[in-house]
């Protein structure tokens, strides 16, 4: 076994991960050994993403990336929420079908997530595609006791027969009765009590034919929660290893969810739960229900995607991360320097030793719950070093290590040139302007083009080869 392998090896046996199930760090076995089979709960595509789902879909996509280096075979799961009231809602709005809204969005879905640097998920499940495998899970519940169905036609969930709920948010179930989230009575949908939820939604003569499906508990479709639940078990099985998503998921729909599923199954859902922290923009969570969220789309505009994916990497996923424009700045600032390292030498293609001092501590960082700030503190540990060396070997090591994180595999140059709404061939032009102005010994116009430029944010760099240019 050679060194890298025997780090690899060591790997499978020290990775730790926050548990939001027991709070507390704890050892990663998967149930299968070398196979981790991980469920992330996707976006419901009635409108176009914003940063906070990047947020999450960055995150997790570090969660695969490290455990694919760690050795690990990788399934993974991460759904696409198709059928919901606010997808209805904005179909009849627009005016098109609910299909043609969700295949638009899923399409921009893709786009952000591949400019972001996020490789597709194993599996990526559309809720549509699995009802009949929600009715039968529902039928079960309905069999064991666990599912009524109301006089409105809905069929709920009775919370209170299921003995575990409540784990995983850490409330007894007076405290989740008192919450804000709950209904303030239980004639709202026929609910026998405040708590129960809904699993199957009768149809409304209001909603179009494309989202209603026969059932044994007439016309209508799935509520949100149990889409989880089916989708997961008919993909990972009734257990698997991770089960992740957003903080916000925490209650009430992971915790549905495990009492969906291991109500059904009799089987623990999930070994590990995971949730990411949110994205805070004056110190409120981004969300579209709030109207303080920003688009990828719209963050693309103002900056490169490589930047807005270091500004989400370099932060710990189960952290508070807040955006502003001077934050985005910043963390265009740090990778720029890294880039800058790898710019002065052409990097060596390494495979990386994990027994090598800085690989060791990269890979201790991230084996302790993923902890990139500590493992983004190596990269600039390497760069310096790279700058004082100019060693190609040690430049390799950074590209590969950056790599693991989904970073720095860009060429320098055009990560310095990167950025929205650049021109590069009128860039060009005003650099030719300029040599021609020097040529004539027009000094005051070629300092004019200079400080246009500047204020567009490009700076001009002259050398004894000619004069290049890059993002300020």
């Amino acid at each position: 076994m050679t060194a890298s392998s025997a780090a690899f090896h060591d790997s499978l046996m020290t990775l730790r991960i926050h548990n939001t199930l027991t709070r507390a760090l704890e050892k990663f076995s998967p149930l299968e050994p070398g196979h981790v089979r991980m469920y992330v709960c996707g976006m419901t595509v009635y409108d176009l993403c914003h940063l906070g789902h990047a947020r999450s879909m960055v995150a997790f996509d570090v969660v695969q990336r490290w455990l694919k280096a760690s050795g690990y075979r990788v399934t993974y799961v991460r759904n696409i929420t198709d059928i919901d009231d606010k997808i209805i809602k904005r179909s009849l709005e627009n005016g098109e079908t609910v299909r043609g809204l969700t295949d638009r969005m899923i399409d921009a879905l893709h786009q952000d997530a591949d400019a972001l640097g996020i490789e597709r998920p194993t599996h990526e499940p559309r809720a549509m595609d699995y009802v009949p495998q929600m009715l039968s899970m529902i039928g079960t519940l309905q069999d064991k006791g666990l599912a009524y169905q109301a006089n409105n036609g809905d069929v709920n969930y009775a919370v209170r027969k299921f003995p575990g709920y409540g784990k995983l948010s850490g409330k007894s179930l007076d405290e989740l009765q008192a919450g804000e989230r709950v209904a303030v009575s239980t004639e709202e949908g026929g609910k026998q009590d405040p708590l129960d939820f809904v699993l199957w939604k009768s149809a409304k003569a209001s909603e179009p034919d494309e989202v209603r499906w026969a059932s044994p508990f007439g016309a209508g479709r799935p509520g949100w929660h149990i889409e989880c639940s089916a989708m997961s078990c008919e993909m990972l099985g009734q257990s698997f290893d991770i089960h992740g998503g957003g903080a916000d998921l925490q209650f009430p729909h992971h915790e549905n969810e495990i009492a969906q599923s291991e109500g059904a199954t009799g089987q623990k859902m999930a070994s590990v739960w995971m949730h990411n922290g949110f994205i805070n923009v004056d110190n409120e969570k981004m969300s579209k229900s709030l109207g303080n969220f920003f688009t990828i789309r719209d963050v693309l505009k103002e900056f490169d995607a490589e930047t807005v994916r270091f500004f989400v990497v370099r932060s710990h996923y189960r952290s508070q991360l807040n955006y502003s424009d001077v934050h985005l700045n910043d963390a265009r600032g740090a990778l720029k320097r890294l880039y800058t390292a790898l710019g002065t030498v052409t990097p060596d293609e390494v495979s990386i030793d994990w027994t090598e001092p800085h690989a060791a501590r990269f890979k201790a960082a991230m084996d302790e719950d993923f902890g990139t700030p500590e493992a983004v503190a190596v990269l600039f540990e390497l760069a310096s070093e790279v700058n004082r060396t100019q060693s190609t070997k040690t430049a390799g090591l950074l590209k590969a290590l950056g790599g693991v994180l989904g970073l720095l595999q860009d060429d320098p140059k055009a990560f310095a040139q990167a950025g929205a709404g650049v021109n590069e061939d009128a860039i060009q032009a005003q650099i030719a302007a300029r040599a021609a102005a020097k040529a004539a010994k027009n000094f005051a116009e070629a300092d004019r083009i200079r400080q246009a430029l500047a204020a567009e944010g490009i700076v001009l760099k002259d050398s004894p080869t000619g004069t290049t240019w890059e993002r300020g």
